[in-house]
């Protein structure tokens, strides 16, 4: 049975659907992120789960109990806010307390589980510290202490890093997965980062509209992406029109060798950067010409204009090809690297 399951759920905030007929099954000890841009409906459909907002229709389950009219302090659920909303009035200890407290469990046990859950996130003997004496990423563990203060069915995370710099982001994303798999805990992360979501969960659902685009594991969705909307968002894509050509798919620069397209009408290719390589000299199936060059340190991108195209490739900085700015090169464009959307997935 699965832990947690959303049938046809949506929200509408008077003539506006923040959310869309979503269903989704989420299996225990899963890590889900959900994924998509500003005012997609991802908060919006978390908060649900939560038990902050009342779905307008639909049918949420937890184990196979219905939660629409249990009330969110009720759900055994955790919660970790994208602002924290720690109590600066409270010290550390008592701020991961504060949960225990409200439900009458004893002092003792309340010291007892504030230790523990202190231990758990790398912060010792921090207890008796003031919130505001913490950094940025200390204060990011004292919330994730006090949402698992008491043992929740259900991790909830809104935009938890979205505050931290880019470092310590990576590194809590790292400390915050290897958590969820020590705790064998049920986890949803609402983000906008495609990294994040890349790195941290089991399963990505793409969201756009108020309606799920897109529901596969990690490393599928960026290999075969349902529509240009999941390419173009997850990662870097290049989003090509083609049509069916002599030997291949006929694009603005050339052909892409062995790739069949059915006959007619233009449709749409997606390959991402790093499937694409290119030698100087213009004899190749695609003909391009060098039109930026961004070194990015442990990868150098390469922006290519291939007819009305413009193409990014990535290479090594050990494999850069030898050429600069102006010159013009030839792309050899793997078929099986290629992604074909069907009309009106554009």
């Amino acid at each position: 049975m699965s832990g947690l399951d959303l049938i046809d759920i949506s929200k509408r905030f008077g003539q506006v659907s923040a959310v869309d007929s979503v269903t989704l099954s989420v299996p225990h000890g899963t890590f889900v992120c959900l994924l998509g841009p500003s005012g997609c409906g991802k908060t919006t459909l978390l908060r649900m789960i939560a038990g902050l907002e009342e779905p307008s229709s639909g049918e949420l389950r937890m184990d196979g109990d219905r939660l629409n009219d249990i009330p969110a302090h009720r759900r055994d659920f955790g919660m970790v806010f994208q602002s924290l909303a720690l109590f600066p009035h409270l010290s550390v200890g008592e701020n991961i307390a504060y949960p225990l407290r409200i439900r009458g469990r004893s002092a003792a046990e309340q010291a007892a589980r504030v230790k523990d859950l202190l231990d758990l996130v790398h912060l010792p003997g921090v207890a008796d510290r003031a919130i505001s004496q913490l950094s940025g990423g200390q204060r990011q563990r004292v919330a994730i202490a006090r949402a698992l203060a008491v043992s929740p069915r259900l991790f909830l995370l809104d935009e938890p890093l979205s505050a931290l710099d880019a470092k310590l982001r990576e590194a809590m994303q790292v400390e915050l997965r290897q958590l969820q798999q020590q705790l064998g805990i049920t986890t949803i992360v609402v983000t906008h980062d495609q990294r994040e979501a890349m790195s941290m969960s089991d399963l990505i659902v793409v969201m756009s509209k108020g309606r799920i685009q897109q529901m596969a594991k990690p490393v599928d969705m960026y290999r075969r992406p349902a529509n240009a909307f999941v390419a173009d968002f997850l990662g870097q894509a290049n989003l090509i029109r083609a049509r069916a050509g002599v030997g291949g798919a006929a694009i603005s620069g050339g052909v892409i060798p062995g790739l069949a397209l059915p006959s007619g009408g233009g449709t749409l290719i997606s390959v991402r950067p790093e499937d694409i390589a290119f030698v100087a000299g213009a004899d190749g199936p695609v003909r391009a010409r060098v039109g930026f060059i961004r070194d990015m340190g442990a990868s150098v991108e390469f922006h290519l204009d291939a007819g009305e195209d413009r193409i990014v490739a990535v290479a090594t900085p050990q494999a850069r090809p030898d050429c600069r700015v102006g010159e013009e090169v030839s792309l050899s464009i793997p078929a099986e690297a290629c992604v074909v959307f069907g009309e009106g997935e554009g």
